[in-house]
């Protein structure tokens, strides 16, 4: 596996390190020990998956409030998306930035994205699925969220929304 990391302190973008022959390839998309020796601390508690139907559809800014903040690992395994999250730990030298790459089936590159950061995404093509292993389980009562669209960010999303939850549109502005 080979780890970059990203302008966010902590976030690291995964890529896996295929090994092929005529059948085609075996790689690891999770290692403990990988992840531990670049001094990561991700127990994966929980397995998700997203379908999307629409390119264009938008889920986020999602996060859990402590004590349940979440960290976890995103692969997109099935179509494209413009995978986003935004650090907002108060006490971290990038609190308040943000970061954008883009995830695809093809590309087998995961995001790490550590405790205490806002997620989201937006598919790209029709009939995106993306995979997620979670360091934490779902707490609903600690569950909320920030606009995709907050002009503290000023996220740039590569296709008009053309889907969104009703949640999703509710969400309050950032306040640091």
């Amino acid at each position: 596996m080979r780890f970059t990391e990203t302008p966010l302190q902590g976030a690291f973008v995964v890529e896996l390190e295929p090994h092929s022959d005529e059948r085609g390839f075996f790689a690891r998309s999770f290692c403990r020990r990988e992840f531990a020796s670049r001094g990561i601390d991700f127990e994966i508690v929980q397995a998700n998956i997203s379908f999307n139907s629409k390119a264009g559809t938008l889920r986020g800014m999602h996060f859990q409030r402590e004590p349940a903040w979440e960290a976890k690992l995103v692969r997109c395994s099935q179509g494209r998306i413009y995978d986003v999250i935004i650090d907002l730990r108060s006490d971290s030298p990038t609190q308040g930035r943000h970061f954008g790459v883009e995830l695809s089936g093809d590309s087998f590159k995961a995001l790490f994205v550590p405790r205490g950061f806002a997620h989201g995404f937006q598919a790209l093509e029709d009939d995106t699925l993306l995979e997620y292993q979670m360091g934490e389980y779902y707490t609903p009562e600690l569950s909320t969220g920030i606009r995709y669209d907050d002009p503290a960010f000023a996220i740039e999303w590569p296709l008009p929304v053309s889907l969104i939850s009703q949640q999703d549109l509710l969400w309050p502005p950032y306040l640091k």
